[in-house]
């Protein structure tokens, strides 16, 4: 149902720093806060803040976060007036949105499910923008399924090609064909991938742009025909199409491409009947032999991308330089209000970035952390730092989900004060027993593109001095936690559940012996003991021999062998394909021999430096 007045209550049906920064809101606004959790997040920084908490499944979060009917019913059960659904998991699923719609008393804070299917969906969004003379790439616009077509559209455009998932977003999905050779195989992985993580097989083409600049624009429209833009957002840094840094006003831009830009996405979403947040992504093509003091003019190609039909991550880079707390928006458009606000009233000012605060190794690919405690966590402040995080000292992190665990957001005067505030406030940011990518983050704030604003989203994977990255992470960074002294010690929370409702009894020892676990046991108010380890008696997995042996370079799931026992393989071959991070990797043989084991299969879990294969 559509919200005509005010919510008493609110379901955040997400977790971590943007269930943390939705009850903040809320907080503000005099709305109470529901937080809904897996067992894997039962001590979760989202669970402790919120005024009520439901468990709703599982660690896995199809079993989850995911699942649609235990969140509505956690919402109906806690009598919840409406559901933000954050970023990530729900949030741009228009099946959900449409039956919290048809929920009885639930508002859904977000657009309603017909203009996210048509956003959602990549090539209804590219027959939108096209209708309402918004500028995109050469593509098609049915979905494809034979490889001959990829490899046409190379023939006609021109190589690389984009192969990209309908449902997919921030690369997930999107495979690149460099040649007629690859169509194939990257056509039959992108559909994979789209099918997998967004249930989803149907995948469109695009002409690769070689040297892009990611640029995105804010906009928030109400029920009531009002559409305005907060400005843009520069994301161009990236590794695998993965954010790490943003930033705006985008550097690289003048001020009429600016106004282009923005009136585009205007125009776009007006199109669309779209209301509440949202965000327009284009790619603006750089020239990597412009002046870093002349931005790209008015006559630059700029195209669009795709809509994000939710709130985003970097949403606080806008916030700091206009000023409007986006989500408290969010709430009130799903209330049934008018936009307080014309668009001659935005203003931005001054300069904003975003640091990703990922548990990653950026010396090892970025590979994500499998284990860690926070035994330090020492935020920075100050005037112009602002930290969106779920944490406190002493928290194990959970490895079940992404690997982001805070957003380091900095305000200057202008981009230079913000470049050196940044490095100040990274420096210091403490963190022990959790590996990070604060030193990275600090490289950046040296490294010579950065600073001119001239990088591509492409200079990560493509150009950048790899080794820097290693010298940056020996110099500042910390490892995973200690295995301890030994010290027996026992945090003593405990958790009673009735109906699916959580209530919490604390007592805390440190130093004391362990609690034992009983026998048997039962009832729908048992209390939940602290997780204690335990022999499962489960095999060690032997590897035979002293042959070379091929590991997993971070956690993930097997998604196929494609090797036996026996087999020759040469340096450079494809032995299994690995998914982390809701994108497939694959793991090849650096040298060439015979298999002689095999030690993962289809649907295995694993974790960082586990054996997969060895070879003789």
């Amino acid at each position: 149902m559509t919200g005509t007045q005010g919510f008493d209550k609110v379901l955040v049906a997400n977790r971590g720093e943007i269930a943390v920064r939705v009850m903040r809101a809320c907080e503000e606004l005099g709305i109470e806060t529901v937080a809904v959790y897996s067992e894997a997040d039962k001590h979760g920084g989202h669970v402790r803040y919120a005024d009520e908490a439901y468990n709703v499944g599982p660690a896995r979060a199809a079993d989850s976060y995911l699942d649609q009917d235990a969140i509505i019913e956690a919402a109906q059960k806690a009598g919840a007036d409406a559901i933000h659904p954050g970023y990530g998991f729900l949030a741009e699923n228009a099946d959900f949105a449409a039956k919290v719609a048809d929920a009885e008393g639930v508002t859904w804070v977000g657009p309603d499910s017909e203009a996210m299917e048509s956003l959602g969906e990549k090539t209804k969004a590219r027959k939108i923008m096209d209708g309402a003379d918004v500028p995109i790439v050469p593509g098609t616009t049915d979905p494809v399924t034979e490889s001959e077509e990829v490899t046409d559209f190379g023939d006609e455009y021109g190589y690389p090609v984009a192969i990209k998932a309908e449902g997919g977003g921030g690369g997930r999905g999107m495979k690149v064909v460099e040649s007629a050779d690859e169509a194939a195989d990257q056509l039959q992985s992108a559909k994979r991938e789209g099918e997998a993580y967004f249930s989803n097989d149907s995948v469109y083409l695009e002409r690769y742009l070689e040297n892009p600049r990611h640029i995105e624009v804010q906009i928030v429209a109400d029920e009531h025909g009002n559409v305005r833009h907060l400005g843009e957002r520069d994301c161009s840094l990236q590794r695998r199409h993965q954010k790490v840094i943003e930033e705006g006003p985008s550097p690289a831009l003048s001020d009429d491409l600016r106004e282009q830009i923005g009136e585009a996405a205007r125009r776009g979403v007006r199109a669309a009947d779209y209301t509440n947040a949202g965000t327009v992504e284009f790619l603006v093509e750089e020239d990597l032999d412009r002046d870093p003091e002349e931005p790209l003019g008015a006559d630059a190609n700029f195209y669009f991308l795709e809509v994000n039909t939710r709130i985003q991550v970097e949403h606080t880079v806008t916030e700091e330089l206009t000023g409007i707390d986006i989500v408290k928006e969010q709430l009130r458009v799903a209330m049934g209000e008018e936009i307080g606000f014309s668009q001659d009233d935005v203003e931005l000012t001054g300069h904003a970035m975003e640091f990703r605060i990922n548990a990653e190794n950026a010396a090892n690919d970025f590979a994500p952390a499998n284990k860690g405690s926070l035994e330090t966590y020492d935020p920075p402040g100050g005037i112009g730092v602002r930290l969106d995080d779920a944490l406190r000292q002493g928290d194990d992190i959970v490895t079940d989900y992404d690997s982001m665990i805070a957003k380091l957001i900095v305000h200057g005067s202008d981009r230079a004060e913000c470049i050196a505030r940044s490095r100040r406030a990274l420096a210091e940011y403490g963190v022990e027993g959790v590996v990070t990518i604060i030193p990275f983050h600090r490289l950046m704030l040296t490294d010579d593109r950065f600073v001119d604003g001239t990088h591509t989203t492409k200079y990560l994977d493509e150009e950048a001095d790899r080794s820097k990255f290693a010298e940056a992470q020996e110099k500042w960074g910390t490892g995973d936690a200690s295995t301890g002294d030994g010290e027996e010690s026992t945090e003593r929370e405990f958790t009673v559940e009735v109906n699916g409702k959580r209530f919490e009894v604390s007592l805390e020892e440190r130093g004391a012996p362990a609690i034992p676990t009983p026998n048997g046991g039962g009832g729908s108010g048992q209390m939940e003991r602290p997780d204690v380890a335990e022999d499962d008696g489960t095999d060690e997995v032997v590897v035979e021999g002293d042959g070379e042996t091929i590991e997993a370079e971070m956690q993930g799931t097997i998604l196929s062998v494609n090797v036996a026992e026996g087999d020759e393989v040469t340096s450079g071959d494809v032995v299994c394909v690995l998914e982390a991070m809701k994108m497939e990797n694959d793991v090849v043989a650096d040298k060439g021999g015979t298999v002689s084991q095999v030690l993962v299969g289809e649907g295995d879990s694993v974790d960082m430096g586990d054996v997969l294969v060895v070879l003789e």
